[in-house]
């Protein structure tokens, strides 16, 4: 069936504080991707999402439950937008799992891998999704502590939980898939350590997929380019948010449920060859890699 649905082409002014709620959004994100079919693709699988509880980890999830999987979801405190995605899953047919906590805790990104484990009995799906980003006009402004925060949030959360993961992804069917972003490739003048540690994701994806290619334990990665989440009113001004996606070639901000088909073709069997690759759903930017 075509997707004729009505893509919002501007957002209206609008700022929020970081974390973002997306109950406060105007409009809201669409998520639940009335259009896609499920086909069993994720049947019987578990996965665990961080950063699940809103945006593209939201729509991620449904489409996930709605391919049959259960379905784990981290956040950090976002408690209203969590609970209405556990309730989206869980309409979906599937069992959801919602933990609130810091990836930038060590002993969190261990503790959510066993949760997982312990409570659908195993793992065969992770996307390490959650981010952080902060708009600064000149590098001097980006202070030790932002750097921190979002090199441990965006890049160092993804070691510390995949190392957890790969006790318990099954070898030749077990699947790795990391959010990255258009900025990796282009660069952003006011996101400069948020694009750096999304370039650093990219060479985490392809070097970790040549290192477990021999277990046949996939890594593959999406780069979304301007997408209508949390993170946009939460990170930047209202004028700044307004105008989010109108440089696209579509000339609008993309929509988590445009983003989320990505992620469920990595996650099945219909992406058994691939590994070490990076899909762009970024609305038309030709992107190299």
């Amino acid at each position: 069936m075509a997707d004729d649905r009505d893509r919002p082409e501007e957002v209206p002014p609008q700022e929020q504080k970081l974390p973002g709620s997306e109950a406060e959004m105007d409009p809201r994100p669409q998520y639940r991707a009335p259009h896609y079919q499920g086909s069993a693709k994720l049947r019987g699988k578990v996965a665990l999402i961080t950063g699940g509880d809103s945006g593209i980890g939201r729509s991620v999830a449904v489409l996930f439950a709605r391919e049959g999987a259960d379905v784990a979801i981290t956040y950090l405190n976002e408690h209203e937008d969590a609970s209405e995605t556990a309730e989206a899953v869980r309409a979906e047919g599937a069992r959801c799992l919602a933990i609130a906590g810091d990836l930038k805790d060590p002993q969190f990104c261990r503790q959510i891998v066993a949760d997982t484990v312990h409570e659908f009995g195993g793992l065969d799906i992770l996307v390490n999704n959650a981010a952080v980003q902060h708009s600064r006009e000149n590098l001097q402004d980006i202070t030790l502590e932002q750097l921190e925060e979002t090199f441990r949030t965006n890049i160092f959360a993804q070691f510390l939980v995949t190392a957890a993961a790969l006790e318990h992804l099954p070898e030749q069917t077990g699947a790795i898939i990391n959010t990255t972003s258009v900025t990796a490739y282009r660069g952003s003048d006011h996101l400069m350590d948020y694009a750096a540690t999304k370039s650093a994701i990219v060479g985490f994806t392809r070097s970790l997929a040549s290192n477990l290619a021999s277990k046949g334990i996939r890594v593959n990665a999406v780069a979304p380019g301007p997408i209508w989440t949390p993170l946009i009113p939460g990170s930047f001004d209202a004028e700044r948010t307004a105008g989010h996606g109108a440089d696209a070639p579509l000339g609008r901000p993309g929509q988590p449920e445009e983003v989320a088909p990505s992620y469920v073709f990595l996650a099945s069997a219909d992406a058994s060859y691939m590994t070490g690759q990076v899909l762009h759903p970024n609305g038309g930017e030709i992107i190299g890699g």
